[in-house]
């Protein structure tokens, strides 16, 4: 057993089990709700944000702690708009997870991409030339390939921020948040409460085609799609559609931001649905105040991390920062703790084998793990929406199944 790392007093522990232990590797942290970005409140607090205008001037290279391992963070710094803003925030969460341990033995070697895949590639060189073991990031999804390329060569593994699940792959593990896993879980507890026959309207997306694979897969193990319908600009027709057979349905699905949600749930009504008579079920996307405020959705049920662990890091960064941080910043702190972690072990610390653990790490929004293809499954809590904003109904879980 790997002792804990020692944190400052009032900072999360961390402690790394062995690698015969089915425990989790516990970045046992806190964390907040899924609020808006820095710089205002967006439609989709998960999704990456994209540059808007020129770039700023790309911020030179910067090594944060005196450790032994070198660890590469590679973060779209410079980069226009909410890109950069929450590059910083991200970059700001990284040094704060250095900062909350005592002597971790990694060396940070923070690097500007730009928001370029070209940038990505040059930053990721120097990092790999000062010796580093592991690279966090890059955040966007083009940029990630151009870092796997080399990192391949060295076989040296990635921890990348994205959300787009097609660029995980050999070496190369995304710690974001994954619609998959949201709807893996709302439609596992739905079925555990009774639901069998479910009734789905999806936006014409990407978005919502990754959650349309996902769902059909999952309800495939758990019971039978009655209705499923994609909208485009207009909603009117697919809601008729799926009003229509909601008689057979006892759920129905609706995974969009939470404008959009409320303008598909109010299409549903004028088609002439009763949402009252039907368990409405959601994404951590419905994690947004026009959810909470309109009437027809009250009582939905949607998957989302258990927003108490990011409240706690919005607290400490609030007070180190003077500024809210980005959702994303949690994911730039669990990276960080989580090499800090497993630079205690050997040789392999930085391995397929280790970072696929099956028992998985414990970070500041539960649990996740990352499966052998890169991409992750988180532990969730179902919340439940009111009026106030939303109730857990089921906690996250304290271990994954095998």
């Amino acid at each position: 057993m790997v002792g804990p790392l020692n944190p400052k007093p009032g900072s999360p522990d961390l402690r790394l089990s062995g690698p015969t232990r089915r425990t989790a590797v516990g970045l046992i942290l806190g964390a907040p709700l899924l609020g808006a970005c820095a710089g205002g409140p967006v439609s989709n607090p998960f999704a990456t944000p994209q540059p808007e205008g020129p770039a700023g001037p790309q911020q030179q290279p910067l090594a944060v702690g005196n450790g032994q391992v070198k660890v590469g963070l590679i973060l779209p710094l410079s980069a226009a708009g909410n890109a950069g803003v929450a590059a910083q925030s991200m970059k700001n969460a990284a040094e704060m997870a250095l900062a909350e341990f005592q002597n971790p033995n990694i060396q940070l070697l923070i690097k500007d991409d730009g928001g370029s895949p070209q940038g990505a590639q040059q930053v990721t060189q120097q990092a790999l030339g000062e010796g580093a073991e592991i690279i966090l990031g890059p955040l966007f999804a083009a940029s990630v390939p151009a870092t796997a390329q080399l990192t391949r060569a060295r076989g040296v593994s990635v921890i990348a921020f994205s959300t787009d699940s097609s660029v995980a792959g050999r070496g190369v593990y995304l710690l974001s948040f994954l619609p998959e896993s949201d709807v893996n879980r709302i439609v596992d507890y739905s079925a555990s409460i009774g639901k069998k026959s479910f009734a789905a309207l999806l936006p014409d997306n990407a978005y919502g085609n990754v959650v349309e694979a996902a769902f059909k897969q999952a309800v495939g193990r758990k019971g039978r799609i009655v209705a499923f319908e994609k909208y485009s600009v207009d909603r009117s027709a697919a809601a008729r559609t799926v009003a229509q057979s909601l008689g057979s349905a006892d759920a129905l699905f609706i995974a969009d931001d939470g404008e959009s949600v409320v303008a598909t749930a109010d299409a549903l009504t004028a088609a002439g649905a009763n949402l009252r008579n039907i368990q409405l079920l959601g994404t951590g996307l419905w994690d947004n105040p026009r959810v909470y405020a309109s009437p027809v959705l009250q009582g939905g049920l949607y998957a989302a991390p258990d927003p108490s662990g990011f409240r706690a890091f919005s607290g400490r960064y609030r007070a180190k920062y003077g500024a809210d941080p980005v959702r994303t910043a949690t994911l730039a702190y669990d990276a960080v703790a989580l090499v800090a972690a497993l630079s205690k072990q050997g040789s392999q610390r930085f391995a397929p084998e280790t970072l696929t653990n099956p028992s998985g790490f414990a970070g500041i929004d539960g649990l996740f793990r990352f499966r052998s293809d890169g991409s992750n499954e988180r532990g969730l809590a179902v919340m439940k929406v009111a009026s106030g904003g939303s109730t857990p109904v089921a906690g996250s879980p304290k271990s994954f199944g095998a």
